[in-house]
């Protein structure tokens, strides 16, 4: 199955611990880079969190986000700083005869003080399975959604093989007349000195031009690669370095086909191939 690296996926759940949420996102990228944004306090389970990811992701980027609301209760009291209050209030009075017409502090604005209210924070190990449960969700979204773009993405590469195919035949087809004009064209260019010239030299310099023009090979390399390209689409495990190296191969073929060309057809037939070649490149770029 191709996957995609590019994908997006959420999954959130709300119970009696109160609400998570994790999101995933991942781009392509040449190895696994797995990433974490999770509360402190979770931070000792990141081990294990970037090992599901692992199990389930083999290639791309991933940034993994997790925002946790544990519910009132044990796991969330409050508690006071309550030197930390009374140092705030005795600021206060050492300060207020600076400013006879200032209003004094509200209890309010002491509350919001940062450090003087504090929530108590989670148990992780109370945690630890609602959380890793809801992280496999959300890889399951992330993987079906990688899955889904591969397949669109397989779709485009099965069309290009087979245009590809198509050019490959119709310059072997044309590879007979091809061959042909070219000794035609010879034997009229030495018509003229023909009785001056060896006959059998002028047959071997027929015979070198007939191999520099045939692009056998290169056809049956092209056909080749194609049916690997296309075996290497059914396999499960990711393939995205495969099928890069294979537009490599092909491009490859490509390119000598151009080098070799003997008309315009030819050379036209070259330069398509190494579009079509080039738009699965661009494509196989997001595969896994």
């Amino acid at each position: 199955m191709l996957r995609s690296m590019t994908a997006y996926a959420r999954a959130a759940e709300e119970a009696a611990w109160g609400q998570a949420a994790w999101e995933l996102r991942s781009v392509n990228n040449r190895y696994l880079d797995v990433s974490f944004r999770i509360p402190e306090e979770m931070r000792a389970l990141e081990n294990r969190f970037r090992e599901h990811v692992g199990a389930r992701v083999k290639r791309g980027k991933v940034e993994c986000s997790l925002r946790l609301q544990p519910a009132a209760g044990e796991e969330s009291t409050m508690s006071v700083d309550a030197a930390l209050a009374g140092q705030l209030v005795q600021a206060a009075r050492a300060l207020a005869p600076l400013a006879p017409g200032a209003e004094g502090l509200r209890l309010g604005e002491l509350m919001r003080w940062p450090g003087v209210v504090r929530m108590a924070p989670p148990d992780p190990a109370r945690l630890e399975a609602p959380v890793v449960a809801l992280l496999e969700r959300a890889l399951d979204d992330l993987t079906a959604t990688r899955e889904r773009e591969g397949e669109r993405i397989r779709e485009m590469v099965e069309s290009r093989c087979a245009a590809i195919e198509e050019i490959v035949a119709g310059v072997r087809a044309r590879q007979p007349a091809i061959i042909a004009r070219a000794r035609e064209r010879l034997h009229e260019r030495l018509a003229e000195v023909l009785e001056k010239l060896d006959a059998e030299r002028v047959e071997q310099e027929i015979a070198l031009l007939a191999t520099k023009l045939d692009v056998a090979e290169e056809m049956d390399r092209l056909d080749a690669h194609v049916a690997e390209v296309r075996g290497v689409l059914r396999q499960r495990q990711p393939v995205g370095r495969r099928l890069d190296f294979l537009m490599q191969e092909l491009n490859r073929e490509a390119n000598t086909l151009g080098s070799k060309a003997a008309d315009a057809e030819s050379t036209r037939a070259s330069v398509d191939l190494k579009v079509l070649i080039e738009q699965v490149r661009e494509q196989i770029q997001n595969v896994e």
